[in-house]
């Protein structure tokens, strides 16, 4: 079963581009809101750096969801977009200067601090402003997850969080500041987790945890789990939503909040990805010694995770009802790596047929670059094409 697209409505608009589907996207915030309000004190982020189309921000921001952002130009971008100041959160390794100082001037709920060093710099920060800085600690819990390597980030090895072993000296050293005020603990173990069991590993170490603060009579106001659910790629048409439900089922059982105590979550991926595909169009037909290749419009400057992180995403003949065969999809940058599929079934295709890789959502054009001087693709949502 392939996608339905518009394709009346693309003859007028520049290949490659994305294409949004908003009731998808208007489908799955509502999935999201109706589980999460589930469950008492559950609070969902949506985690900009997943796509930051101000557009798609638009729905998700008045679907009353947060921000998750971890750079200065997605808090800005979150602010532009409408949300709420204090649903904002501030997470990243190497938070700058100036942007910690448009975190301090917008007032936002919470900067997740990843090491000492930074938070002494937003001490110092807050207090040349006289605020106060509402701050959460990532820790790094140790917990794998079953996803890809480079996008894991809960291990030892990983450069995100502080080290377990150092949270009671850093929230001891932060009850001697002046211009922070401790509000929470702060986890992300990775993206793309399909596997329950990763979620409740990391409930069973923040239930530790707890536990341990509480014999020295700490209490954390908020406990924020990151996000990480990730989505099928498999079959974007069989499964548009994800398992939301027992993903918030499975923090409601296994984690033990406590009285008064709110849960935040940064889903990101699990939001918009499957409401996204990339739209390009077949240049040529190559058919070599050993294989034929549909070389398309699109390239890895419009979408990298196949050159980045081998990653499938189903590819449809938006075009062609004909009979399938055997392609490698590629681009036409000049690297070898931009390749989007090799040996896959498509109908029969012909120079002009658009293809829909799908699933792109997340991590696609907001991951666009100008390499060999090649402008970015726009976006544009199914509401606006109508």
């Amino acid at each position: 079963m392939k996608g339905v697209f518009p394709l009346n409505k693309f003859a007028k608009l520049r290949t490659p581009f994305y294409y949004y589907d908003t009731e998808l996207l208007r489908t799955t915030l509502r999935a999201i809101n109706d589980e999460a309000s589930k469950h008492e004190g559950f609070i969902v982020h949506y985690a900009i750096k997943a796509n930051a189309n101000p557009k798609i921000l638009r729905y998700i921001r008045e679907a009353g969801l947060g921000a998750d952002c971890v750079s200065g130009g997605e808090v800005e971008a979150a602010l532009k977009a409408g949300f709420s100041n204090d649903k904002i959160v501030y997470a990243g390794v190497g938070k700058s200067d100036w942007e910690i100082n448009l975190g301090l001037d917008n007032d936002i709920f919470c900067f997740n601090v990843e090491s000492i060093p930074e938070l002494e710099i937003i001490n110092e920060l807050a207090g040349q402003k006289g605020k106060v800085a509402r701050i959460a600690f990532r820790l790094n819990p140790n917990v794998g997850a079953h996803t890809h390597a480079n996008i894991t980030t809960g291990l030892a090895e990983n450069k995100f969080g502080i080290a377990m072993r150092d949270m009671e000296t850093v929230i001891e050293l932060a009850s001697q500041m002046e211009h922070v005020k401790f509000v929470g603990l702060h986890f992300h173990i990775g993206s793309q987790i399909l596997d329950m069991g990763d979620f409740q590993a990391l409930c069973n170490r923040i239930n530790e945890l707890q536990t341990q603060l509480e014999s020295h009579h700490i209490r954390v106001e908020h406990i924020n789990v990151g996000g990480g659910l990730g989505i099928d790629y498999q079959h974007p048409n069989r499964v548009p939503i994800p398992d939301f439900k027992a993903y918030f089922d499975t923090y409601a059982k296994k984690l033990k909040l406590r009285p008064g105590q709110t849960l935040h979550f940064e889903l990101g991926r699990a939001v918009v990805a499957q409401c996204g595909s990339l739209i390009t169009r077949t240049l040529y037909i190559k058919k070599g010694a050993q294989k034929q290749f549909a070389i398309v419009d699109a390239g890895f400057t419009d979408l990298i995770r196949p050159a980045l992180y081998q990653a499938y995403h189903k590819i449809e003949n938006i075009s062609s009802d004909d009979v399938n065969e055997t392609y490698d999809v590629v681009g036409p940058i000049c690297e070898s790596t931009d390749v989007f599929a090799k040996q896959i079934d498509l109908n029969t295709t012909h120079r002009g047929d658009y293809l829909a890789i799908r699933s792109t959502g997340a991590y696609g054009e907001i991951m666009a670059s100008g390499y060999n001087c090649r402008q970015l693709p726009m976006g544009y949502t199914s509401d606006e094409l109508l």
